[in-house]
């Protein structure tokens, strides 16, 4: 069991700094997609607008209302998120996943800062926040790669 120490060493400065410092805040006027997701064991919600372009994204905004782990989380994605590819945004969520649950090492470039994330593997009940922003990427990338999904705005 975890004490009160354990939860402030937690949120780190590191962790509250990325947290303030959130890039990509203005939603997209015409996304190729929008997902809304909202995290059921502590109520974060975040809104994703994604563009791609040849697998790439081009452009992304978030509207991210998440506690200081889902709100770092979504500060490391959104600085590295324009001109990544499909399969490093998708590859880097399950190497989250991996860190959190199994140990595994963190997410690698563009995504290694998620590493400051690495103290919450003992606190699975943030886990869902700090995946939140990822989660709402990959439906997004989904529906835009259905073959046949409807574009609507």
């Amino acid at each position: 069991m975890t004490n009160n120490n354990d939860l402030i060493d937690l949120y780190s400065k590191r962790i509250l700094a990325l947290a303030a410092d959130i890039e990509h805040t203005k939603r997209l006027d015409n996304p190729q997609s929008t997902v809304k997701k909202r995290s059921p064991m502590c109520g974060s919600m975040v809104t994703v607008d994604i563009c791609l372009n040849e697998n790439k994204v081009v452009d992304y905004g978030h509207e991210v209302k998440a506690c200081a782990l889902g709100q770092a989380a979504a500060s490391v994605i959104s600085k590295s998120i324009i001109g990544s590819d499909v399969d490093q945004i998708l590859t880097a969520r399950e190497e989250l996943i991996d860190m959190l649950t199994k140990n595994g090492s963190s997410p690698n470039k563009p995504f290694e800062e998620l590493e400051v994330l690495q103290p919450a593997k003992d606190f699975k009940n943030r886990h869902s926040s700090i995946l939140l922003t990822f989660d709402a990427i990959a439906d997004a990338i989904n529906e835009i790669k259905k073959p046949d999904s409807i574009k609507t705005s």
